[in-house]
């Protein structure tokens, strides 16, 4: 008979030497990824770039990074090691800042667009792999809610030093000092110990007497029913709540032109320190409570989160309802990978499974944007803000009704 995901995995303890690794790596890839965001069409803007040219590279990345969540979790599965390949796209994000930063010519600008797209495939289902590989699927939940802690950090302090850089020095500078911080990433890489991830967890494969055609295939995997689920319960959430923070900035930007820029700041900043506050406890409730019950807590929070920006005029008090988007945050930062690993464990293509859910969440953030624009240009804010609480409700009801519960039984983790 072959071995449970979970017996398999009993008694994996990696070195904190490991996970201090993995926790700083996921900080400073974080401070990395964060150059690439709205600093981006802060600089090309300076470049006398139109904003036509601006939207296409943004979209030219966009769209790199929607067609290439499968093929960049199915690379992972099918890599030798996790860590040499987070490694190389590492260094690919670092060569495409250098890029911006030393030729902001569009060709140029496009190609690095597409290397920085192509490498930040690779690298989220990277992640997952290497912490499922390190500890295994029991203590996986509690190193989900760690790594969600630590990119929340990274990305908050990033936005600090970058946005401080680019007022002191140049907008160019920002992307030096994301090279800089590539430095640090891999350094940090380097202290986690290959010999310490199990290859076969890291792809969410098991050790069988003799080879499973069926509970290997990738049929078999799409064919899954909470995967599927899940992914209509992703494509929700983003579908409801991608739209919301661009629309708060105009929103606060029509009500308070003056402090628009710290307001919006701030309702950035709060649900980055709520993430980083509870993740670690959302990881380990999930052990506890399950999957589901945390799932409806998010949707709640959502749908809650657009009702009050429906009828909150005060531009100050939007920042306070932003505390709700942490916990949706911190919520599906931690059930993501953690109920795709529950799912996929077994098959030998978690990596693959993440890709799957990943293209979910790239296409309904994409509608929502589009969706939520054109409802609010034709109806009002306040409009758009109650569809999108009501996409969120229709979430709720969906992992109420449809979504089983993925947590193994107590029976499953004593190996029975």
């Amino acid at each position: 008979m072959s071995p449970s995901p979970v017996a398999s995995a009993r008694g994996h303890h990696p070195s904190s030497q490991s996970q201090r690794g993995l926790d700083w790596f996921i900080f400073f890839l974080a401070d990395v990824q964060t150059g690439f965001g709205p600093f981006v069409a802060v600089y090309l803007t300076t470049q006398k770039w139109t904003q036509s040219e601006i939207g296409l590279i943004l979209s030219i990345g966009g769209i790199i990074g929607l067609i290439g969540q499968m093929p960049g979790g199915a690379v992972i599965d099918a890599a030798r090691s996790e860590r040499l390949v987070a490694g190389l796209a590492v260094a690919t994000i670092g060569l495409s800042a250098l890029a911006y930063a030393a030729w902001p010519i569009f060709p140029v600008i496009a190609l690095a667009a597409i290397l920085h797209a192509a490498a930040s495939c690779v690298l989220g289902p990277a992640i997952a792999a290497i912490s499922l590989g390190l500890v295994g699927p029991e203590a996986i939940g509690e190193r989900l809610g760690r790594n969600a802690r630590y990119a929340s950090l990274g990305n908050g302090v990033a936005a600090g030093v970058m946005g401080v850089v680019g007022y002191l020095l140049s907008s160019r500078a920002v992307f030096v000092v994301s090279f800089v911080f590539v430095i640090a990433t891999l350094l940090s890489l380097a202290r986690i110990r290959d010999r310490e991830i199990d290859p076969e967890q890291a792809h969410g494969a098991i050790a069988r007497a003799k080879p499973d055609p069926d509970a290997t295939s990738i049929v078999h995997l799409l064919h899954q029913r909470p995967l599927v689920v899940f992914a209509c319960v992703v494509f929700l959430l983003q579908f409801a709540n991608a739209a919301m923070l661009p629309l708060t900035a105009g929103i606060v930007t029509a009500r308070s032109s003056q402090g628009a820029p710290m307001l919006i700041a701030l309702c950035i900043i709060v649900p980055q320190a709520i993430v980083a506050l509870i993740s670690p406890s959302v990881g380990r409730k999930a052990q506890v409570w399950g999957r589901r019950p945390l799932l409806m807590i998010a949707f709640a929070a959502l749908a809650a989160r657009g009702t009050l920006f429906a009828t909150i005029h005060d531009p100050s008090l939007l920042v306070a309802v932003q505390v709700l988007d942490g916990i949706t945050a911190a919520v599906f930062g931690v059930m993501i990978p953690l109920i795709v690993a529950d799912v996929a464990f077994g098959s030998g293509h978690f990596n693959l499974a993440q890709g799957i859910i990943g293209t979910a969440t790239g296409i309904g953030a994409s509608l929502s944007n589009m969706v939520g624009g054109y409802v609010s240009d034709h109806f009002g804010h306040g409009i758009a803000f109650l569809q999108l609480a009501a996409v969120a409700l229709l979430g709720l009801l969906v992992v109420w009704a449809l979504m089983p519960e993925t947590r193994l039984a107590e029976g499953a983790k004593q190996g029975s």
